[in-house]
């Protein structure tokens, strides 16, 4: 029975490591997501003339979750019958998403910021400030990229090895 318990115990700190590694892996794919979706985002206006609410649907048809539930979810809140202004409908976009996601409170800040001047100026205005996202989330990548260098590998060691620390105090 011991034997049993202590396996299951090793499994499971080994299964937690490895959940809290993943979420580092992940941060830096979505955060490169999150950038070719903001591309994609700039050229629908500033080459297709899209209007604002068509542009985040073509772009969230082209997006993998769970950005595009974001997306998809923005664009629906200026087109609901209670007509929210863009603004309110991208923060409530992105706070309802955004614990899907495996990115942290300060990408979260630069895409809030963006949804206060997307629709409320000129196409120009508008491209100029994705550009400034852009960057702001290219430095965040890199720091998610030196996050899951030293990180990832850390939690998976330190999930077995709590594991093992608590199977030898049940012995």
């Amino acid at each position: 029975m011991k034997l049993i318990g202590a396996v299951l115990i090793l499994l499971a700190g080994t299964l937690i490591g490895f959940q809290q590694a993943a979420r580092f892996s992940e941060r830096p794919k979505q955060l490169k997501q999150l950038a070719h979706v903001l591309q994609r985002l700039e050229t629908e206006i500033g080459y297709g003339h899209t209007p604002l609410p068509e542009a985040l649907e073509r772009t969230a048809d082209a997006a993998s979750e769970p950005l595009a539930s974001m997306l998809r979810s923005a664009a629906s809140g200026v087109l609901k019958a209670e007509g929210l202004s863009f603004q309110e409908s991208w923060g409530e976009a992105i706070k309802a998403h955004w614990g899907e996601t495996s990115m942290k409170s300060n990408e979260q800040a630069v895409i809030l910021r963006l949804g206060s001047t997307l629709g409320i100026s000129d196409k120009e205005d508008q491209m100029k400030h994705l550009r400034l996202a852009l960057l702001q989330l290219k430095a965040e990548e890199d720091a998610a990229r030196d996050d899951q260098g030293r990180y990832e590998k850390m939690w998976k060691s330190l999930g077995v090895l709590f594991a093992v620390l608590i199977v030898i105090l049940m012995v």
